[in-house]
């Protein structure tokens, strides 16, 4: 029989573990990201729009797959929803071998989308898992241990895939565009076939982890049916998802956050070829950032709930956000890309603080609502274009156009910090 437990009920350290795991293996895919955008770059000579469809057909998977993946997990629960997600998620990095071997970018776009939806099931049921395991207090003191796994994977898969997808990545551009007919094919075909060894193994680790998950004692946690009014100590009955207005106010919010931080992650690289910094250093540059969001996590960790609230950490790194996101555009030499680097210390604690805050009170329709907050990844969707499409559509200079991109959204993100996630609830 499966363990149920309640939500708020300390759990020993194996769910935890477990679920740190997941989030190290999201990073692992989910930063991949800002080195095939170079790649992709190489291999099929895209502009910087297109390449950033990469971003597009990835984030894209979670507004569409979120709420089914809500279904999914109403049924079926949500240990066997994390093992099938991460069977998905291995069938997704399979796809990338035929993409190779034809080389055609819309198949490899496939696979990103199928790895994007795989993660939409995986991030809807853990995150919640993560917030009702334990007190609401400290569910971003718990977030944040999951999120140094995330990070950590962030902060290597450039430097591995890196390493492998972009190795001699400025000869190899001379060469491809020097090379015609026969030998430019044979070009083509060698830089492509770089990612077919390394997508078979992740499919295998992958289906292996889904099989011990399977045969592993993970406890269902059992949502609570109804929800206090704090003003009053009584208990609420709700009949709609609609009657939860900082919900979607907070769904708005992961919106905007994660738009930022796949603009500063995934985009650094971009950014750094701007400003006239090389191939190779350029396709590694998001290890800094993801560094600086690590060095946040554990400062996040030390500090909440003991130091800090939650909504003031989120207000603390509102702030920061928007001091460098202004120093990277008011300075223009290479010294700019480091302010963008600095936006991973200013994203480190917003998912940990925003999500709690998001699905905070909602009781029975806590797995919708995580659903709903999950759709707001599209953020990291939708951003990358508008960026470039101010760059290279309305010809804006590429450090104004990042600023008219990114700042909104910390605007936003303090509004929602300071006043946004109160909205409707009678808090003390």
């Amino acid at each position: 029989m499966q363990q149920t437990t309640k939500p708020g009920q300390t759990q020993g350290p194996k769910p935890l573990i477990i679920i740190c795991a997941l989030f190290f293996i999201f990073g692992f895919v989910t930063w991949a990201n800002g080195t095939l955008i170079p790649f992709f770059k190489l291999s099929f000579g895209l502009s910087n729009l297109q390449a950033f469809f990469v971003t597009f057909a990835s984030y894209m998977a979670y507004f569409f797959l979120a709420l089914p993946s809500s279904w999914i997990l109403k049924k079926v629960g949500f240990k066997n929803g994390i093992v099938l997600g991460l069977v998905i998620l291995g069938l997704g990095s399979l796809i990338f071998i035929p993409a190779a071997q034809t080389r055609t970018f819309g198949l490899f776009l496939t696979g990103i989308f199928v790895q994007g939806a795989a993660l939409a099931l995986l991030q809807t049921a853990s995150n919640p898992y993560l917030t009702i395991i334990g007190p609401i207090e400290s569910a971003a003191k718990r977030i944040s241990i999951a999120g140094i796994c995330n990070k950590f994977a962030g902060m290597i898969v450039p430097l591995i895939m890196g390493s492998l997808f972009l190795k001699n990545a400025s000869e190899v551009e001379k060469q491809i565009k020097a090379a015609t007919g026969a030998v430019h094919e044979q070009l083509l075909n060698d830089v492509l076939g770089r990612v077919n060894m390394p997508y078979i193994v992740l499919a295998i680790v992958f289906c292996l982890f889904a099989v011990f998950i399977k045969f592993t004692n993970l406890p269902e946690v059992e949502v609570e049916e109804d929800v206090i009014d704090e003003s009053k100590g009584e208990v609420v009955k709700h009949t709609s998802i609609f009657q939860f207005p900082h919900l979607f106010l907070g769904a708005l919010c992961i919106f905007v956050y994660v738009g930022a931080e796949v603009m500063a992650g995934d985009i650094i690289g971009i950014y750094g070829r701007e400003l006239g910094i090389s191939a190779e250093i350029s396709g590694k540059l998001t290890s800094i950032t993801l560094f600086s969001m690590l060095i946040g996590y554990i400062i996040g960790i030390v500090t909440i709930p003991k130091y800090i609230s939650q909504q003031k950490a989120l207000r603390i790194c509102a702030i920061l956000g928007i001091i460098f996101t202004v120093l990277s555009f008011a300075i223009s030499s290479w010294f700019a890309v480091i302010f963008v680097a600095l936006l991973g210390l200013a994203n480190s604690l917003m998912w940990p603080a925003i999500f709690p805050l998001g699905i905070s009170h909602l009781g029975k329709f806590t797995k919708i609502g995580s659903a709903i907050m999950i759709m707001g990844i599209a953020g990291g969707a939708l951003m990358p274009l508008l960026y470039a499409f101010l760059n290279e559509k309305l010809h804006i200079n590429f450090q104004l156009a990042y600023l008219l991109t990114v700042l909104p959204c910390y605007l936003y993100i303090l509004y929602f910090a300071i006043k946004g996630h109160k909205a409707g609830l009678n808090l003390k």
